[in-house]
């Protein structure tokens, strides 16, 4: 069932992939694509100038680039080189970016030309020896010509710390997790082939941002562990996304909850059924609702499995198995070779199936730790099991069901209300586009729950029929006090709410 032959050093997969299928479009964007026989002598050559510019094994280059067949191969590229690639987000602010540097040490960082002034400065003001390198805007990377006869040595060490990936911050400054390629080729062999079936046979079309753990894992090295082929959409539009689907060449289209909500959305009102050839659809980074997965299915007539995954355990945890025998809002199954347990959090102790509790877990996907942070490493992971902070149920065959956070449960009054039930229960109003729905401080009650929602365009709204749905739905005490009407939800790239961010832009905050 695990697939452990797709476990393999990147040099390795790329010179099979060469072997294999030399000619075989590899990775794609608006601008250039490159084989496999190209992707494999172009992140040689990029390794090779690394090194030459002074790279030692184990030291962290960050990736300062947008979506894009660059990014692929200076990630790859730097692990092979026997670097630590850090990516960093394209949209990041000099402070963000300066932190992410400071904190993993870089000593390298690939960015853009247009991003060199505010980098050089940085790494000025930063008193960093770190060099910087520029990738081409409409090519490759200005390497040196390599020398006759010159021998490049892949790192081969699947088990080093081989990136570090930053936590998104929604509770908190980002922690760098530390990821291996065999935690990460782990989930591509447990979870990827076996149960999303991904071969060298799939297209696929990828929305996600490449610098979270989730785009990491499925769009970058699981394709070329795979052997598939890939088209990298800088940032993902409904608009975009409905042009490249028209060409029918693609079967595959990993992506986040709002991804398939916008995206279907835009085709129940065009009438479009537009993923003829896709033949799965994949959703983590944040909680799918039941709902969007039943109408999805039903509009478009093809599978969307929701699946459960958090950077330190290299993205994913759980998911569910193509077939009839799925439950409607859950997140699957624990992967093949990872042991899930749901824990009183107060005692430790199991809980039964249908109660709450948080999920812990085990497995060769877990992180190597936080970078630096030894004290945040041993609350994280007692005795081997990871704490994830998340709160879920499981049902008497397994099937578990994320119900949201410990840190972002609502307590009015002394009871909990999770987030995530009461917006699934807005999403049903016929309206509403978005929502999420944060607690805020109540005199009497401690904090009360509100909800930020964003209208469906051409839709009337009314705040009373709102409130008086929820009424209908949920228990007293879950119904929110007012409702805000807001542009845009804010989240991270890969989904998740910024509830302190939503918080913040409120008058009543």
């Amino acid at each position: 069932m695990i697939h452990f032959e797709l476990i393999a050093p990147v040099g390795k997969i790329l010179q099979r992939n060469d072997r294999l299928y030399p000619n075989k479009m590899a990775f794609e964007d608006r601008r250039r694509s490159v084989s496999y026989a190209q992707l494999n002598k172009e992140t040689e050559d990029l390794g090779v100038h690394l090194v030459a510019l002074g790279l030692r094994k184990g030291e962290a280059v960050a990736i300062f680039l947008p979506n894009s067949v660059n990014w692929v191969v200076a990630c790859l590229a730097v692990v092979r080189a026997g670097g630590v690639a850090v990516p960093v987000s394209i949209d990041s602010t000099e402070a963000e970016l300066g932190y992410r540097i400071a904190d993993a040490s870089c000593s390298v960082l690939i960015t853009l030309p247009e991003k060199r002034p505010m980098a050089e400065a940085l790494l000025q003001a930063l008193e960093k020896p770190a060099v910087l390198l520029c990738a081409g805007e409409d090519g490759g990377f200005e390497t040196p010509q390599r020398r006759e006869g010159a021998v490049f040595e892949d790192d081969e060490d699947v088990d080093r710390p081989a990136y570090i990936v930053y936590t998104s911050g929604t509770t908190g400054q980002p922690k760098g997790v530390l990821l291996s390629t065999r935690s990460m080729l782990w989930v591509t062999s447990a979870c990827w082939a076996p149960i999303a079936g991904l071969t060298h046979k799939d297209v696929v079309l990828n929305t996600l941002p490449l610098y979270h753990s989730y785009a990491l894992n499925i769009a970058v090295l699981s394709i070329v562990a795979t052997g598939a082929s890939e088209y990298i959409m800088e940032k993902f539009s409904t608009s975009h996304a409905t042009e490249l689907l028209r060409s029918g060449r693609f079967t595959f289209m990993p992506g986040v909850p709002t991804v398939f909500h916008y995206f279907l959305s835009a085709c129940q009102a065009s009438g479009e059924k537009l993923l003829s050839s896709v033949r799965l659809c994949v959703s983590a980074g944040a909680i799918l609702p039941g709902t969007l997965n039943s109408d999805f299915e039903e509009f478009f007539g093809v599978p969307l499995l929701d699946g459960y995954g958090i950077t330190e355990t290299s993205t994913m945890v759980t998911m569910n198995w193509p077939g009839r025998w799925r439950v409607a809002g859950s997140c699957g199954l624990p992967l093949p070779g990872l042991t899930v347990r749901l824990v009183d959090p107060k005692t430790g102790q199991d809980v039964p199936s249908g109660i709450e509790g948080e999920l812990i877990c085990k497995g060769p996907n877990l992180m190597q730790g936080y970078h630096n942070k030894p004290q945040e490493t041993q609350k994280a992971v007692v005795d081997g099991w990871y704490h994830t902070g998340d709160l879920a149920k499981a049902d008497q065959n397994g099937f578990l069901t994320i119900t949201g956070r410990l840190k972002e449960l609502i307590i009015r009054g002394g009871q909990n209300i999770a987030p995530a039930e009461v917006e699934e229960t807005i999403l049903l109003h016929d309206a509403v586009m978005d929502c999420a729905v944060i607690g805020l401080p109540h005199t009497m009650l401690g904090e009360v729950p509100v909800a930020c929602v964003v209208v469906k365009d051409g839709q009337t709204f009314n705040q009373d029929d709102l409130i008086r749905h929820c009424r209908d739905r949920l228990s007293a005490y879950k119904v929110p006090d007012c409702v805000y009407v807001v542009a845009e939800i804010p989240r991270t790239g890969s989904g998740k709410i910024l509830r302190v961010k939503l918080r913040e832009s409120l008058p009543a905050a």
